[in-house]
């Protein structure tokens, strides 16, 4: 009887200090409980840092090819060359700007592997490069980082594959020269004056203003650019 009532009353003890701590504790709520965030762009972020990577090789590739152009005698090959990497600088910078409004610094890129050949080899690796990009890698990039939503990067992304689009038009008369009248070719262009306007919000690259916005992402007519000579 005696060793019963003294563990009740030593229950009882522990329980009024359990409860009296807890009474001094306070309860943690959801809101309040700090939990590592999580990258909610995974995909996004490497998309982006793959296509950061390509628009500059691509700018660097491009002036490399405007020099080579411009030694050679052809100014207006080099002056497309030109323009061409002003687009993809473009790009690049919208690349750049996106993954750091995600919290994300651009990865550093290897630019020693480039090579630089003769002109004529130049643009048939030009035409090569812009249809792969055209035909094969944009629409795999916009699938992948679709389920995502991140709306800035699906929108600045269809701007560059736009804007490809418009560099395979403008060298699409070059790639059917790169044969046996390739000297033919030369002598036309040296010959024909050159312009270009390249848009600085998403990269569009035209021969000629166009009549009211830009067709590509609708801003006004002063987001275009002149692109000089080399």
């Amino acid at each position: 009887m005696d060793c019963t009532m003294r563990h009740s009353a030593a229950c009882t003890w522990f329980l009024a200090a359990l409860f009296a701590f807890i009474g001094n504790t306070p309860f943690l709520h959801a809101e309040e409980i700090e939990v590592s965030p999580q990258q909610p762009y995974t995909e996004t972020i490497a998309v982006l840092q793959m296509l950061y990577g390509g628009e500059l090789r691509a700018r660097y590739r491009y002036l490399e090819f405007a020099k080579v152009a411009k030694a050679d005698g052809h100014t207006n090959i080099a002056h497309l060359f030109k323009a061409i990497a002003e687009s993809e600088q473009v790009h690049e910078q919208n690349f750049k700007r996106i993954l750091q409004s995600i919290g994300v610094e651009p990865a550093e890129v290897d630019l020693t592997s480039i090579k630089i050949q003769t002109t004529k080899e130049n643009l048939k690796f030009a035409t090569e490069v812009e249809l792969a990009e055209i035909d094969t890698e944009y629409p795999r990039y916009i699938h992948r980082i679709g389920p995502e939503q991140h709306q800035e990067a699906l929108e600045f992304i269809n701007y560059a594959w736009e804007a490809e689009r418009q560099h395979r038009e403008l060298i699409k008369e070059i790639q059917s020269g790169t044969g046996m009248f390739f000297s033919i070719l030369l002598e036309r262009f040296r010959t024909k004056p050159s312009t270009y306007y390249v848009n600085q919000n998403c990269g569009a690259t035209v021969t000629e203003l166009p009549l009211d916005d830009c067709p590509i992402c609708h801003k006004p007519l002063d987001t275009y650019t002149a692109v000089p000579a080399p």
